[in-house]
């Protein structure tokens, strides 16, 4: 796991580990797994499950999630010209 990701799960669980403190670490993991709906084995949990679960935890379910967001058009036509390289008036 190379730094950034790390600094940035501890970033995102620590306020949700303050908000349950008498909740030991693997015990919040296996709940945020649960909630992500991951089915797998605890120790096959990406780093980008819990990251992107982590981030969208709080949000309507018709959110965009964070990373597609920059790249998100409302508009289909807006989003063919852009992909073109037409930028739109």
């Amino acid at each position: 796991m190379q730094c950034h990701r790390l600094n940035e799960v501890l970033e995102l669980l620590k306020p949700v580990w303050e908000k349950q403190s008498d909740t030991n670490l693997l015990a919040l993991l296996a709940q945020l797994a649960q909630e992500a709906g991951y089915k797998g084995e605890l120790a096959d949990l990406t780093d980008d499950v819990l990251i992107y679960h982590l981030k969208m935890r709080d949000c309507a379910k018709t959110d965009v999630i964070p990373g597609i967001k920059k790249d998100y058009e409302e508009d289909f036509k807006t989003a063919i010209l852009r992909a073109r390289g037409i930028e739109p008036k």
